[in-house]
């Protein structure tokens, strides 16, 4: 009979003790937990402190009495294992509550012992008000500490996963929070554009930045940064990273790997032909640089576990590796990657390209669309998808998924360009993110559409003189825009050609990559051979310059719009009237707006008064004299030209289309206005 000892819980060794009773019934299976909990969700810990998580049993997921009776498995909680005799196959525990030695025997043991938060030796990291959230109990420790002091101001060290996690759930406690990151932005792993869109979003809600900088000492009510800087800190969490629990794999003399995890192969066996690995701990493939690496994240232990469980029972299962997919939210805004990014693929010498694009998670014309970011990370000869990132507000999770799919299918960009995704109004596009992205790469790949994302476009910029054209309207182009760029709004584009220089660089940029590259065909078509297109446009421009200071161009960003968690998250428009009833001039001309409210609240011609064009035909009794000159205009000139055949069913002699904004804006321009 096998006797199968699993060291450790959670997620890969409560799976592990599940997964080998379901393949064997009389197989002796024991859990060794040092911990008091066998089977708890440490994702939802946030969660649970931020109080979207109402119930603490919720994120219990299975008890020792529990596991015993769903899967007779013996369940020995704080209970530490002390040293492994591979020799003897015997285990050697101490209970932490009374100090009683036992010895477990076993045919086959799973280490799963996950790691443990660094917990790094800065003065004052020892006090009462500061913390760690690993376990339940770490949980509990910080709710009451809120509950029982009440503190007002709390520092986050760490920017990453369960840093931003928990810097969301304690705004929600009512505290003002600092983070505090040593990289040059929040989420080290995500390029830097993604980053600032998280960014973005925390500035938004109050949440201070301080990125570049050190932790160097905790003092009772603030903390000391390694410039100086001094932060009001009545509470600190300390979330820098997790380091594997390898003392006593190493004391057993199984062999660690060169990026400083327990070593296995592809059956998740160790060295030793009779112990196995599964969880944080371990070292393993990594899909797309087939090297080893440390990927600690819940999904892949879930699943290691499965497989050590396999195998240990004599299935000859291989685990594939993992490209370490991940995703987080923060407040309202999602960001998350899969596989390798642009930077990481050169850093191997693979030769790789990316771009970035931000389109509607469904139809523009149905309420409540969002932009979604996607950028696709590829093999420059092949074409093969090797990583990716999505950011948005709905639907970067779908993406992100997609993407996932393609790179461990290894899936190239044609495959995205000709895949069908679900479509309908109010969930999608029949043109996905997904495939904008691989139209755009593709475009980029034949040289259709030189492009390049904002990282490579700083680096590229370095010593070279290069002429900006923002192709946006006028009222986007004044709110923002890179220092030095040109204004030529795209539907003037090809009209002003001539007043270009044709031997010079031209970076020309939209707000979203799209009609950017309208604007470099057109270029292209008239002649111009050095042009490029931003990619992802202003958008990312703007996101890079909220996660670290461009090198070689200048955008001033105003700062972002306030939010707060007590507003509802839907928007509504209210109608706001300017004038109170009076007399109404019938008969002189008039500029009408076609565009919606929201459009027209963006800027608009000026002295032109806003009627949508879905409202036009019942509003048509205000507009007086038949013979009155009136002037319409949207966007483009498309709902325009619909309203001016409202007006002339309606018997309007003279009535035109102005066509779109920036044709209206320049035309009032040259009056000299």
């Amino acid at each position: 009979m096998e006797k199968i000892v699993i060291i450790g819980g959670v997620a890969a060794g409560a799976t592990a003790a599940a997964k080998a009773r379901r393949l064997s019934a009389d197989a002796e299976i024991t859990i060794l937990e040092a911990g008091a909990d066998i089977s708890f969700a440490n994702c939802g810990l946030p969660y649970y402190i931020g109080g979207d998580i109402k119930s603490r049993s919720k994120l219990i997921l299975q008890s020792p009495e529990s596991f015993n009776e769903q899967y007779q498995t013996a369940v020995h909680i704080h209970t530490t294992a002390s040293r492994i005799d591979r020799e003897n196959k015997i285990v050697h525990t101490i209970d932490s509550r009374t100090g009683e030695k036992k010895e477990f025997e076993y045919t086959k043991l799973i280490l799963a012992q996950g790691g443990r938060p660094i917990a790094p030796p800065l003065p004052g990291a020892d006090q009462d008000h500061v913390f760690k959230l690993w376990t339940l109990e770490d949980m509990d420790n910080i709710n009451a500490y809120i509950n029982d002091e009440e503190p007002k101001h709390a520092v986050v060290v760490g920017g990453g996963f369960i840093g931003l996690e928990m810097t969301e759930a304690l705004a929600k406690r009512g505290m003002k929070v600092s983070v505090i990151e040593m990289m040059p932005h929040v989420m080290g792993i995500m390029e830097d554009e993604i980053a600032g869109f998280i960014q973005e979003e925390l500035i938004s809600y109050g949440v201070d930045l301080y990125t570049n900088k050190a932790l160097a000492e905790i003092d009772a009510k603030e903390v000391i940064l390694n410039d100086g800087t001094r932060v009001k800190a009545d509470m600190v969490l300390l979330s820098i990273g997790v380091r594997p629990t390898l003392k006593l794999a190493q004391e057993a003399g199984l062999a660690m790997g060169a990026a400083g995890g327990l070593l296995v192969d592809s059956t998740l066996k160790t060295s030793d032909d009779n112990i196995y690995g599964a969880g944080d701990m371990i070292e393993l493939e990594h899909r797309v640089l087939g090297k080893k690496v440390r990927i600690p994240l819940a999904g892949p232990a879930n699943r290691q576990g499965r497989i050590a469980a396999e195998n240990a029972l004599g299935k000859k299962h291989e685990y594939k590796g993992s490209i370490g997919t991940s995703i987080v939210k923060v407040f309202e805004a999602v960001a998350g990657i899969t596989g390798i990014s642009l930077k990481a693929a050169r850093a191997e010498g693979i030769d790789a390209d990316a771009i970035v694009i931000h389109k509607e998670n469904h139809t523009s014309y149905y309420p409540g669309s969002e932009l979604v970011t996607v950028q696709v990370v590829y093999d420059k000869a092949t074409g093969t998808i090797l990583g990716g990132q999505t950011a948005g507000y709905d639907g970067a999770d779908r993406r992100l998924d997609v993407l996932a799919t393609a790179v461990a299918a290894k899936l190239k960009v044609s495959d995205l360009a000709d895949m069908d995704f679900a479509y309908s109004p109010p969930l999608g596009n029949a043109n996905d993110a997904i495939n904008m992205a691989a139209y755009v790469a593709e475009n980029r790949m034949t040289g259709y559409s030189p492009t390049l994302t904002i990282n490579e476009l700083d680096s590229y910029l370095e010593e070279k003189k290069a002429l900006w054209i923002d192709v946006r309207d006028v009222f986007s182009f004044e709110k923002s825009h890179v220092q030095g760029a040109v204004n030529i709004p795209l539907e003037l584009l090809a009209a002003n050609v001539h007043q270009l220089p044709q031997n010079q660089l031209i970076l020309v940029y939209d707000q979203t990559g799209k009609k950017g590259h309208q604007a470099l065909r057109t270029l292209v078509g008239a002649g111009f051979e050095n042009v490029i297109n931003v990619s992802g446009g202003f958008i990312s421009l703007s996101n890079y310059t909220r996660a670290v200071k461009p090198l070689n161009f200048v955008l001033n960003l105003p700062a972002p719009e306030a939010k707060t968690l007590h507003e509802s998250t839907q928007e509504v428009v209210e109608e706001v009237k300017k004038e109170e009833e009076k007399a109404v001039d019938t008969t002189s001309p008039i500029v009408i707006d076609t565009r919606t409210e929201e459009e027209y609240a963006y800027g608009a011609y000026p002295g032109a008064i806003n009627i949508p064009l879905d409202e036009l035909e019942y509003r048509v009794p205000e507009l007086g004299s038949k013979d009155r000159k009136i002037t319409l205009y949207c966007a483009s000139g498309a709902r325009s030209a619909y309203g001016l055949q409202i007006l002339k069913a309606y018997g309007f002699t003279n009535a035109e289309n102005g066509g779109g904004l920036a044709r209206m804006m320049a035309r009032y321009r040259s009056s000299g206005n």
